[in-house]
């Protein structure tokens, strides 16, 4: 009998090595090897059938996939209308952010009508039944587990035969096929495919709890999130009450959909109007602060964007942006000395998005120079005054999608004045008129500045 293989595995795109690298050679990743242990299995025979047989493209049909809605709404606009029965979730998030708040809640809105396994390799049952009470949850259906051996939960599945099947988390499950230690890449990797096979074998559904490594990305093979049909991403600070639910990925529907939730003592509860909540305790006349309208997918949030610009004392002024990506920021600032003479050169930069959103819509661009310029002048912007729009490298406003909606969620808020992109500014592709808003069409960033000078001049002659 042969002795295990040892082999050195890379955790994010999964090139072999004998040997332990510093960098990998297929994706170049730094330090990303992690030993494994495996038996080789032998070699099928040439000619003996062993998987599914090709069946003709036109004989296919499109199955008819169910969805269950959870009864939690901003969990099923996150998924795409609901579970998809026979699906894979991998729901991943940092330590105490709400993850297994969120999936018991779950398991109190389903569990009465559905079969519902809950495998909990961390927690006992005491703590689980002690969260389920603090949740006013007690479901009918529920059956919980405290296992880590991946042949006891199979056994126990087929046992119940769940429609739904609960695993948290995952980096504690262990097989006994497997030779190395619990939580490795092997053992992630090879006891979820189990996992997989088996609730897609029956027709039910799995929703897995990941961990997260130091970097923010999943803990484990990334073949883990191939492996899944959707990936479930908690955003948010611990100390903050709001969590932002987002997909990394989904098979079964959009992934530019956001669940908004405010963490409380009896959960998680859904936020309906976040654009409110985002902009709760917004100052009145400040320098540095402007409203922008961003798309999630098809629902439109008014987020704030703040920015303090401060002379620095180092020889290299810091720049540091939480919620914008740093490039971006970058960009702008020198979009902004090159067309309108302004010098950040010698201020330190601080920019930031209130309440934990990301923003990765170019349409908040204006509302983020808006805010730049608004800083180092020490000019307020009005605090009805939103912009909506993209800047280009020669400091253009340039269109951007869906203005119609975000035009109706700022009037909707009680923003009285929209800047927009001249050209979508009336004609025939523009907006004609909003009922009780100024539209200010802006061709470039000297308009900005412009807006600036002439709302300070219109407050000092009031």
């Amino acid at each position: 009998m042969k002795a295990p293989k040892t082999v050195f595995s890379c955790t994010e795109c999964g090139y072999q090595s004998p040997k332990w690298l510093g960098r990998c050679p297929g994706c170049g990743a730094w330090n990303s090897f992690a030993e494994e242990t495996y038996e080789e299995k032998k070699e099928q025979s040439a000619g003996k059938a062993t998987g599914d047989r090709a069946e003709p493209f036109r004989e296919m049909r499109i199955p008819e996939y169910m969805r269950v809605e959870t009864g939690i709404a901003e969990f099923d606009r996150v998924l795409g209308g609901g579970l998809v029965v026979g699906s894979a979730v991998l729901v991943a998030g940092e330590p105490g952010i709400g993850k297994s708040t969120l999936l018991m809640q779950l398991c109190g809105k389903l569990g009465d009508r559905l079969k519902i396994l809950y495998v909990s390799g961390e927690e006992s049952r005491a703590q689980l039944r002690l969260r389920a009470d603090r949740l006013s949850v007690d479901p009918e259906k529920l059956f919980v587990q405290n296992e880590i051996s991946l042949e006891e939960i199979l056994s126990e599945y087929t046992r119940i035969n769940p429609d739904i099947l609960i695993i948290d988390s995952i980096q504690t499950l262990n097989s006994s096929a497997v030779g190395s230690a619990q939580g490795s890449v092997t053992q992630v990797r090879e006891c979820a495919a189990a996992l997989i096979s088996r609730v897609k074998t029956d027709g039910a559904s799995l929703l897995i709890v990941g961990h997260v490594n130091k970097e923010g990305g999943i803990a484990g093979p990334k073949v883990l999130e191939h492996m899944v049909d959707a990936v479930i991403s908690f955003e948010g600070d611990r100390g903050a009450p709001h969590r932002i639910v987002r997909a990394v990925k989904n098979r079964y529907g959009s992934t530019n959909e956001i669940g908004v939730f405010d963490m409380t003592g009896e959960g998680l509860v859904s936020v309906d109007n976040p654009s409110s909540m985002l902009l709760e305790g917004r100052p009145e006349g400040v320098p540095g602060s402007c409203a922008a309208c961003i798309l999630e997918g098809t629902r439109p949030l008014i987020a704030e964007v703040q920015a303090l610009v401060t002379p620095t004392v180092y020889p290299t002024p810091r720049r540091t942006a939480d919620g914008i990506d740093y490039n971006r920021m970058c960009l702008l600032l020198a979009v902004i000395e090159k067309r309108l003479g302004l010098r950040f050169s010698n201020h330190d930069v601080f920019l930031n998005v209130v309440g934990g959103m990301r923003i990765d819509d170019t349409a908040a661009d204006a509302a983020i120079v808006l805010a730049l310029i608004s800083s180092l002048k020490d000019i307020p912007v009005p605090d009805d005054l939103i912009a909506v729009g993209e800047i280009g490298l020669a400091g253009e406003f340039r269109s951007v999608p869906s203005v119609p909606q975000r035009v109706a969620e700022a009037k909707r808020l009680g923003f009285g004045k929209i800047a927009l992109p001249k050209k979508q500014v009336g004609g025939k592709n523009g907006v004609q008129k909003a009922e009780g808003c100024d539209l200010y069409g802006m061709a470039g960033i000297y308009d900005a500045l412009t807006l600036l000078a002439k709302s300070q001049k219109g407050k000092e002659n009031g």
